[in-house]
């Protein structure tokens, strides 16, 4: 039988993005969340597509497959670094990109409406058929609760024309730990896993100090005769 991966919610305004993967034969689904983060301060770097990967291959790790058992993945781009890593864990005859319908579609796009209707926003019933209009519900939606656009995907470029979006990344916080002291901090852009954070305090340490040469005469000692 074969383990089929897809997405939900990576074009939509709102949340994350649901990976899913369903087992034909057991009839066993499991999803997994790209956080929203990944779309927002850092999202032209494409770290999420690092991240679809391992989510991807925790979700595939987690299903029991016979060594004959195939996997097929979704062809969208968001996928394109984790069908290479797949192909690399399983090999290349077992990892396939399809188009995703049916059953394994249903059950993403379920997964991701329950995770945003736990925002407290109720979806369109025609989202799939009206993607603008769904776009702007989403917008109005935000409009009406601005606390919630921490939840928005606010790194897309083509939000910027929109005054509601302007500024979001600027006032966005993210909760660290000092890699000094080790107090709990906040600090206004998105942590590196492999460059160190510090809190107000100890940053004032590690800042450079920048040494510029004084303009002007030197300061003469005066010699009185």
């Amino acid at each position: 039988m074969t383990l089929i991966v897809d997405d939900a919610g990576s074009g939509d305004l709102l949340y994350g993005v649901v990976i899913g993967a369903y087992h034909e034969g057991t009839g066993e689904f499991k999803y997994d969340l790209i956080d929203v983060r990944f779309y927002q301060e850092n999202f032209r770097e494409k770290e999420y597509l690092q991240e679809s990967s391992r989510v991807v291959s925790r979700l595939v790790s987690k299903f029991t497959l016979s060594p004959d058992e195939q996997i097929h993945i979704c062809q969208g781009c968001i996928f394109d670094v984790a069908a290479v890593d797949l192909q690399k864990a399983y090999g290349e005859d077992r990892v396939k990109r399809i188009h995703v319908e049916g059953e394994t579609q249903r059950l993403v796009e379920i997964a991701y409406l329950d995770e945003i209707r736990n925002l407290g926003y109720e979806p369109l019933a025609e989202r799939e058929e009206k993607r603008g209009k769904n776009f702007f519900h989403m917008m109005r939606w935000l409009k009406d609760n601005p606390e919630m656009l921490r939840y928005a995907k606010t790194g897309w470029p083509r939000l910027k024309k929109y005054q509601l979006f302007k500024g979001a990344q600027e006032n966005q916080t993210f909760k660290v730990v000092c890699s000094e002291c080790g107090v709990e901090c906040e600090v206004p852009f998105q942590p590196k896993a492999e460059k160190p954070v510090f809190c107000q305090k100890c940053w004032s340490n590690h800042k450079p100090v920048h040494n510029r040469p004084r303009r002007g005469r030197k300061n003469r000692k005066t010699v009185k005769h």
